[in-house]
């Protein structure tokens, strides 16, 4: 019994009931004065019209009329309708249904709503008392307890109602808490399972959109995003465990060679610059991890700054032009619109640095990379980088921005994994996304970004200087910091 006063589908059925019965008091009670206030100025109407009809009569056929006109109709109307009694000047009855005068009717005249005592019964009566030329006093009233019983009807009506609402709410009550109860039951149970490691449970969300099915259908998905944040987690632990393990265990192989062998000075130099390379290689990866958890964060967007897009792109453009003619490529750039944005150019200049990279990593010699800067329409602006190598599956374009994820094609090229996850993260930091197309034939990456993606400070032209020396230095450690 207490737990089911205590929970709260019953308080919520509870309070529900209470406000019913608050408004159905709240609108009965102007309803019951207004029928009071009308039925009791119709009584009093209806007293004034019966006292001037007798009056009339008194002029014309003077007090012995009046006496005969007042005894025939009390002995024709029915008992207690009405109350008449004509007196003299000393109140000496003459005539009606009372034996004297009441003693709570003062003696002047008027219209009085008093206690009486009629017949030995204690009742209220609505009197009108009028004086008679001579001193003859006219007495015309009611008696309201004839009324009394359509006021009981009335309350008992309201009392039915009252009852009717609580016993239906009481009801309700229990029903909407036995149906919230199997969904919180369901609800309990699935975050059992999650607490016990097993991800695959998910919240029961039926169709509508009902406020339970609602908040289900948030958590399932918060709990999708946290299941693949999960095995991101995994995966990453794996990968990052892979690609260390094959640096290591060459560097250990190194190492352990010319511990035994112990041979010339050359070749011994030779052997130590091989394991400087492994050592970058796991440098190069713990740096990409870093620089993506910086981003991740949010801790960049302090150093934002308006900057021209375009510019960085030409830079980055300038700075592969000679790799590019070492293998053959035709690397291009085009811009267009209005391109200053709000934003980290060193971060620019990697993402920009590495699609550009990679575009040269797929494309043979005689192929041609693109790189173009627009602005959009809504206010964006797009960086897109277009080669007309053999492209990505349709099916691996979701998957490739994952970290460490290497396609079939990728296999033989070096790399960690790490470029297209680096894009797609300040892509995310500058308010955008990665989008990855195919340039039939060939593949084309666009990073779309707001140009209002960051808190600028400072004034716009000075900042500019600033971002585009910024952007130039970038582009000038671009062969460092690119991530592959």
């Amino acid at each position: 019994m207490n737990r089911l006063l205590r929970s709260s589908a019953f308080t919520l059925a509870f309070s529900y009931v209470a406000f019913g019965i608050a408004a159905l008091v709240l609108f009965a009670a102007p309803l019951w004065y207004a029928y009071y206030v009308t039925i009791q100025d119709a009584r009093l109407e209806a007293l004034r019209t019966d006292t001037q009809r007798l009056s009339e009569v008194f002029h014309r056929q003077g007090p012995p009329g009046l006496s005969t006109y007042i005894d025939n109709r009390v002995g024709m109307q029915i008992p207690g309708e009405r109350i008449l009694l004509l007196t003299d000047s000393t109140l000496h009855p003459l005539a009606g249904n009372l034996s004297a005068w009441p003693a709570v009717v003062p003696l002047e005249p008027g219209e009085y709503d008093l206690p009486v005592n009629l017949s030995g019964k204690d009742t209220r009566a609505m009197f009108v008392h009028s004086v008679l030329p001579g001193g003859y006093n006219l007495l015309v009233g009611r008696d309201q307890s004839l009324f009394a019983p359509l006021a009981a009807r009335f309350w008992f009506g309201l009392a039915a109602a009252v009852a009717v609402l609580s016993i239906a709410g009481v009801v309700g009550g229990l029903m909407i808490r036995r149906a919230v109860l199997v969904r919180v039951d369901g609800i309990h149970h699935t975050v059992q399972a999650i607490v016990r490691g097993d991800w695959s449970h998910r919240l029961p969300a039926k169709a509508g959109s009902d406020e339970l099915n609602t908040l289900s259908r948030t958590i399932n998905g918060m709990l999708d995003q946290i299941e693949q944040l999960l095995h991101g987690v995994r995966d990453v632990s794996n990968s990052i465990a892979h690609d260390l393990r094959t640096p290591l265990a060459e560097l250990r192989s190194r190492l352990e060679e010319l511990s035994l062998t112990r041979p010339e000075s050359e070749e011994t130099f030779a052997e130590i610059d091989g394991a400087v390379v492994d050592v970058d290689r796991v440098i190069l990866i713990f740096n990409a991890l870093l620089r993506l958890a910086e981003i991740d964060t949010g801790m960049r967007r302090s150093g934002f700054v308006p900057v021209n897009a375009a510019d960085i792109a030409r830079q980055a453009v300038d700075f592969y032009l000679p790799a590019a003619e070492l293998k053959g490529v035709t690397l291009s750039y085009r811009g267009t619109g209005a391109t200053d944005i709000s934003g980290d150019p060193v971060l620019l200049a990697q993402a920009i640095g590495n699609l550009i990279d990679n575009a040269l990593k797929y494309t043979s010699a005689g192929g041609g990379i693109s790189v173009e800067v627009q602005a959009l329409a809504d206010g964006k602006v797009q960086i897109a980088v277009a080669d007309d190598g053999p492209g990505i599956p349709d099916e691996e374009k979701p998957k490739v921005s994952a970290r460490f994820y290497r396609g079939d094609a990728s296999r033989g090229t070096p790399g960690v994994g790490l470029g297209l996850t680096l894009v797609a993260s300040v892509a995310k930091v500058h308010g955008g996304v990665l989008e990855l197309g195919d340039n039939n034939p060939g593949l084309r990456a666009n990073m779309v970004i707001s140009a209002q993606s960051g808190n600028a400070t400072g004034a716009l032209q000075p900042a500019l200087v600033e971002g585009r020396a910024g952007a130039a230095a970038a582009a000038h450690n671009l062969r460092m910091r690119s991530v592959s």
